[in-house]
């Protein structure tokens, strides 16, 4: 009797917590480590509504091994009919103080970083996003050959609050 309460109990908690993630049309993550100034983290979005409005987002988690208050990303999306929109951008890590922005407990953080707002995929066919990291130390014009302590990149697609 005590198993199917449990078992019951535990399907409650799964439903009602998918539930609450209605807006999420897509999410996934990729684990990196030691994340190379070269390797590109992919993500496959297959054919998406042209008709929805969405909001995209980046996911980092990082733990206490990264070591700046920022970080740099270059993003491409790339279009079925071979368009490629291509980004540079950066990102906040860390307050001044060196606490960690983001969320969860111990050394492990996550971010929710915004990555491109009320997006309209028109062209029928697969579409693609890259991600890589552009890190460099100050004066150096070489990139960062393994950045360590990010341990996951993911991409979230949402349905846009039009």
């Amino acid at each position: 009797m005590r198993s199917a309460v449990f078992v019951s109990f535990l399907v409650l908690v799964i439903i009602m917590a998918s539930s609450c993630d209605r807006k999420r049309v897509y999410d996934e993550y990729k684990p990196v480590s030691g994340w190379h100034k070269d390797s590109i983290v992919s993500f496959d979005l297959g054919s998406l509504d042209s008709t929805k409005v969405y909001d995209l987002f980046i996911n980092i988690r990082n733990n206490k091994d990264y070591q700046y208050s920022n970080l740099f990303l270059i993003t491409e999306i790339k279009f079925p009919q071979g368009k490629v929109i291509s980004d540079t951008l950066e990102y906040e890590m860390a307050r001044p103080n060196g606490e960690w922005l983001g969320t969860g407990f111990g050394d492990v953080k996550e971010n929710k970083l915004w990555y491109k707002e009320k997006v309209q995929f028109n062209e029928p066919g697969d579409y693609m996003v890259t991600i890589q990291q552009a890190m460099r130390k100050n004066g150096e014009v070489e990139g960062i050959e393994d950045l360590q302590g990010i341990t996951h990149v993911g991409l979230r697609m949402e349905k846009s609050e039009n």
